[in-house]
């Protein structure tokens, strides 16, 4: 099987995009485990270029357990999720 340049140039596309993919499919993950009392952690969790900003005082105590709807805190369980947004992702590649 060979693969001609423009399949290979697509691929490579793929590849430099692959970690703002995985940013855009995490965010939701990342707000759907972080804690809801007002609204307010989940409305500034927001992504940044290719990072993921919990932009308020309290993310740490929050991620710490703080928290009774999260003793795991937040980025933990959104991490184990993490596996299969990437082996969906590299799929699609």
């Amino acid at each position: 099987m060979m693969i001609d340049s423009k399949q290979f140039e697509k691929r490579m596309q793929e590849l430099v995009e692959f970690p703002d993919i995985l940013v855009e499919e995490l965010l939701p993950i990342v707000k759907k485990e972080t804690p809801i009392r007002s609204g307010n952690a989940r409305r500034k969790t927001k992504q940044q270029r290719n990072q993921i900003k919990s932009d308020y005082p309290y993310a740490g105590r929050l991620n710490d357990g703080w928290s009774q709807q999260a003793p795991k805190g937040f980025i933990e369980p959104s991490l184990k999720q993490l596996d299969r947004v990437v082996e969906k992702q590299l799929r699609k590649i």
